[in-house]
């Protein structure tokens, strides 16, 4: 029973003793080579090693050493999301100031400027987070590059609500932009959260 619960370390690292000779052989390499700046610092790390502080590596390094992984439904729904986005602003862009006009009557006070307000970065900062990945990283929906994408108040209801009207019309758009009727109920599906 032991050697089954070891396997999870108990401060949440374990190393084998081949992962500490491959890491050490690379902390010397690191040194050979003189990398200034870099990421990690090889001293430390073989310090911890030696040392067996696996724990320390965790704490000092925990953007590397962490356990959270995105999960696929939340990936897919914020792709979803920001495509949703997309259609709404490339078609709210297009439409004639009349139709600019008819949009904002019927969404007022909201309705003037169509454009993803984001993720709260609080809470929903899973969201949030691959969002920006998407964006900023992958350079996935350019459109969105260099905003802030932090709401600063929840959203997520609303953009789910948003979801259930768009994606019927998706299906049918193959190319083709959103109306101002089509917009409007988008819009107006949040509201109902």
């Amino acid at each position: 029973m032991e050697v089954g619960l070891q396997q999870f370390g108990e401060n949440g690292v374990l190393i084998s003793d081949g992962e500490k000779l491959i890491m050490t052989m690379l902390c010397d390499i690191y040194r050979g080579l003189n990398i200034k700046n870099g990421e990690v610092d090889p001293d430390f790390i073989l310090s911890a090693l030696m040392g067996g502080h696996y724990w320390g590596l965790a704490w000092e390094y925990p953007g590397i050493l962490h356990s959270h992984q995105d999960r696929e439904q939340i990936v897919s729904e914020v792709a979803n999301i920001l495509d949703m986005w997309l259609f709404l602003e490339s078609g709210y862009g297009r439409l004639s100031d009349e139709q600019k006009k008819q949009v904002a009557a019927e969404l007022d006070p909201f309705g003037k400027d169509v454009r993803f307000p984001g993720f709260d970065g609080n809470y929903e900062s899973d969201h949030y987070s691959i969002a920006r990945f998407l964006v900023d990283k992958m350079n996935r929906f350019p459109s969105f590059k260099n905003r802030d994408l932090n709401s600063h108040s929840g959203r997520l209801t609303g953009y789910r609500q948003m979801l259930m009207t768009f994606e019927p019309m998706r299906r049918m758009l193959t190319g083709g932009d959103l109306s101002a009727p089509q917009i409007v109920s988008i819009l107006k599906a949040r509201e109902h959260s």
